[in-house]
């Protein structure tokens, strides 16, 4: 499921997305998909900046563009209902001529 969610990002996610489409997007395709998204805030990842404060997070009210921030993560952390565990996996994202890139 995590290798199908970022694929999915590369497929789905422009320039002109903001954090909350890709927020309401990827929340929504997780859930259908019959998984729990753990993020106690439910943000799906962040900006890559030097100050932890100046972070734009992937979550609702966010309308900032993609292309706002050199890079981003992408890093749903889900679950399958009634389990013990969670799964992670994190990658950093930035766009290249509009297209999305993994780094």
């Amino acid at each position: 499921m995590e290798a199908y969610l970022h694929k999915t990002l590369i497929d789905v996610a422009t320039p002109d997305m903001t954090f909350e489409e890709l927020y309401y997007y990827m929340n929504d395709l997780i859930a259908k998909k019959g998984f729990l998204n753990l993020d106690f805030l439910g943000n799906l990842g962040h900006s890559i900046v030097k100050n932890k404060n100046d972070r734009v997070y992937t979550e609702k009210g966010n309308c900032k563009r993609l292309s706002d921030v050199e890079m981003f993560t992408f890093e749903p952390h889900i679950s399958i209902p009634d389990s013990k565990y969670g799964y992670k996996r994190e990658d950093i994202y930035y766009f290249d001529n509009g297209r999305l890139m993994k780094l």
